[in-house]
């Protein structure tokens, strides 16, 4: 058994009061062992002799039968006090002050000056002071002057001895507390480290499992190129995908001298540059990485079109996601760089376009042949046509004209997904550019049962434009609105300005869209659930259109919309925009 536990098993107030008198009640039998003998020490008062033995049994009995550690610690010294008298009545029935048996007064007094609290060091010495002083007494004063001077030097040395016990026993109490704190102190401490122990046990095998678990995504991720670098652009990560998509290995590309440039093409790091107000001359390493990077160091990540350049000349178009590097204290140690290769996707949607034109232009070559004749037929004055076939040729002469519009609408679309349509740029007063729309609607309007309001500002609002494109895109939304307003309800076209915007804002009080398909309302032939719950007309390029047009004059695109009570779609324009033949549309989703 260790110390440290050994000293947490032992009780402060240790011994028990029986094993505190045990040491009394067998000195006693001793004494009347010796008294009983024939040659021992001779018997002199048997009544007190025989009341020492009973006091002193009756002492054991209650240090036996009494629960003293329910009571105050003081009330335990009752017993040894009863065996200190005990000794006095043993003296004086043994011999009184010649009685040898005088030396039993310390075992009860070691017991009463060991017990915490000064007061047992008063209660020691006066309980031994009586004993020694009680055969003088007794006796009437008589005996020697020795037994006189000893009987009163004897309490005194007796009571310095009782200090010095108490002080010791305080002082064992206090160390064997201490000790017995920093063993409960240890054994928490210790339980504590059994607890970290094992949560570190737990903690690394599911770290462990999470390694594995991140290694097998890692090893699994071959169709995306994941690249890290440090905070100058050398490549200190390569993963399958890069592996595979740049035809170099892991251990071929961080040796420490691979930088992410090495993998660009050069003219568009130059280009980039040049969008960047850079030098395009004498440029260097790090300016060439700012190129990929400038995005990412201002504290936003960059998703770009690049091409990847593989060390056997072979070109890759990619399209790549940088995003800062982070430790674990959250400061940026360099770039990671996620690239999807997007040649076939760009393929697809060089072939769709490819498609849509031909289609379109093959459709309208025999569209406008087939409205010729119409028309001729409707004109021809040799053979003029009834009424019913004059309402057969009205019919096929609208759903030829409005084949014709989609087909144009595609051909539009063909255009904005090419990147790039002519604008002619002019000044546009927008006030009479939605007065037309607002009255080219009315006819269409007044047939569907809705009421259109116009709200103008007194005053011209001008803005550089392209007013047929705009007057289309103003059209776009006032039909739509038209369409999803049952009868009874109003379209209100408002315009006003917006400190340095103009605000073209077309409300309905119609089926309205819901919140989920807000964001989805710009993207080609997409149509709301509304609309094919309530069998509207359309394909889904309206909107499509719309936003490309507002999107190429530098403005943008704002619709709220709640189901069963309405749609606002807004055209905000800049007041004051540049002068480009052309306009490029960014691929972007009008946002709610």
């Amino acid at each position: 058994m260790t110390i440290d536990r050994w000293i947490s098993r032992i009780p402060l107030d240790s011994p028990s009061a029986f094993m505190k008198q045990l040491p009394t009640l067998v000195g006693f039998g001793i004494v009347v062992l010796i008294a009983l003998m024939p040659n021992g020490v001779p018997v002199t008062n048997w009544p007190e002799f025989v009341a020492s033995i009973v006091l002193v049994l009756i002492a054991t009995v209650l240090s036996l039968a009494v629960p003293w550690r329910r009571f105050a610690a003081e009330w335990a010294v009752i017993v040894p006090v009863l065996s200190l008298l005990a000794v006095g009545l043993m003296r004086l029935g043994t011999g009184s002050s010649a009685s040898p048996f005088v030396v039993l007064t310390l075992l009860p007094f070691v017991w009463i000056a060991s017990e915490e609290g000064r007061v047992n060091i008063l209660i020691a010495a006066v309980g031994t002071f009586i004993v020694l002083l009680a055969p003088l007494v007794v006796d009437g004063g008589g005996g020697s002057p020795a037994d006189i001077v000893r009987a009163f030097f004897s309490p005194v040395l007796y009571l310095i001895v009782a200090v010095v016990i108490n002080e010791i026993a305080h002082r064992m109490r206090v160390q064997l507390r201490v000790a017995r704190e920093a063993v409960e102190q240890q054994q928490q401490l210790l339980a504590q480290a059994v607890t970290a122990q094992d949560e570190l046990v737990l903690n690394e095998a599911r770290l462990k499992t999470a390694n594995r678990l991140i290694q097998s995504i890692w090893n699994a991720v071959t169709e995306q190129s994941v690249i890290g670098t440090d905070l100058d652009g050398l490549i200190d990560v390569w993963n399958p995908g890069a592996a595979k998509m740049l035809g170099l290995t892991e251990k071929q590309v961080l040796d420490g001298k691979h930088h992410i440039i090495d993998f660009h093409d050069t003219q568009e790091i130059e280009q980039r540059l040049e969008d960047m107000d850079a030098r395009v001359t004498t440029v260097s390493s790090v300016d060439e990485f700012s190129a990929l990077v400038d995005t990412v160091r201002a504290g936003s990540a960059d998703v770009r079109d690049w091409t990847y350049v593989r060390p056997d000349g072979k070109r890759v178009a990619v399209q790549v996601a940088a995003t800062p590097r982070l430790d674990e204290n959250g400061h940026r140690v360099g770039f990671i760089f996620v690239a999807t290769d997007m040649t076939q996707a760009r393929e697809f949607a060089r072939l769709k376009d490819e498609f849509v034109g031909l289609i379109s232009h093959e459709l309208r070559t025999p569209l406008s042949s087939i409205l010729g004749y119409l028309e001729l037929m409707r004109d021809d004055d040799e053979a003029p046509l009834s009424e019913e076939q004059l309402q057969y040729l009205g019919v096929a002469e609208r759903n030829a004209h409005r084949l014709l519009r989609l087909v144009g609408d595609l051909l539009f679309t063909a255009q904005v997904e090419s990147g790039r349509f002519p604008l002619d740029i002019r000044d546009v007063e927008l006030g009479s550019v939605v007065s037309a729309s607002i009255e080219s609607a009315r006819p269409l309007a007044a047939n569907a049962g809705v009421t259109i309001v116009g709200d103008l500002p007194d005053g011209p609002l001008q803005v550089r434009g392209d007013a047929v494109r705009l007057g289309q895109a103003v059209d776009n939304l006032v039909s739509n609105a038209i369409k999803f307003t049952p009868s009874g309800g109003t379209v209100t076209v408002a315009l006003r300005a917006d400190g340095e915007t103009a605000v073209i804002a077309v409300s309905d009080t119609g089926i309205g869209i819901p919140a989920v398909e807000l964001s989805r309302l710009s993207q080609r032939f997409f149509r709301a659930s509304t609309a094919t719950r309530n069998a509207v007309p359309g394909v889904g390029l309206g909107l499509t259109i719309t936003k490309a047009i507002v999107t190429a004059h530098g403005g943008r695109l704002d619709i709220a919309s709640e189901e069963g009570v309405g749609t606002s779609i807004s055209i905000v324009l800049p007041v004051e925009t540049p002068e480009p033949v052309t306009a490029a549309i960014p691929r972007v989703e009008v946002a709610p």
